[in-house]
């Protein structure tokens, strides 16, 4: 392996935390309230909306140190079983929800971000039993 060359599993990890910090922790973080309302929340969620943005914050850093146990060439076997329930999870939560119109009051745009979410959580957590369970093996030669 190229000393450069990112695993399918750092890939995978790489894209999730990249993924979650842009179309979730950011902006359930940073949109102000207002904005939030126009997008079909209602304002009474905010602490809950705020609270589940750090939580996913908080995921990015187990993810993170998966990431960084994977590019020095141990198996991060954490980080992986915690992005499967999590990713799988929330597929199918998503998925259920969207489903059963629960978001019927919420901007298309919102509504298209929570399916696409769904699915790209399901290829997540399909990435993650792929290449950290199934098909795991250590980098040749770590990147430092």
């Amino acid at each position: 392996m190229p000393r450069n060359a990112l695993t399918k599993l750092a890939t995978t990890l790489f894209v999730k935390i990249f993924a979650t910090l842009v179309f979730w922790c950011g902006p359930l973080l940073l949109l102000p309230t207002n904005t939030l309302v126009a997008l079909g929340l209602p304002e009474s969620s905010e602490p809950f909306v705020r609270l589940l943005g750090w939580a996913y914050l908080s995921l990015c850093v187990g993810y993170g140190f998966g990431l960084r146990a994977e590019l020095s060439g141990q198996r991060p076997v954490a980080a992986i079983w915690l992005g499967i329930v999590s990713n799988s999870g929330a597929s199918a939560y998503l998925a259920y929800f969207s489903s059963t119109d629960t978001w019927q009051g919420a901007h298309p745009w919102v509504q298209l971000l929570i399916w696409c979410s769904a699915v790209v959580a399901a290829l997540i957590a399909i990435c993650l039993a792929w290449f950290g369970v199934l098909r795991w093996r250590p980098a040749k030669q770590p990147i430092p």
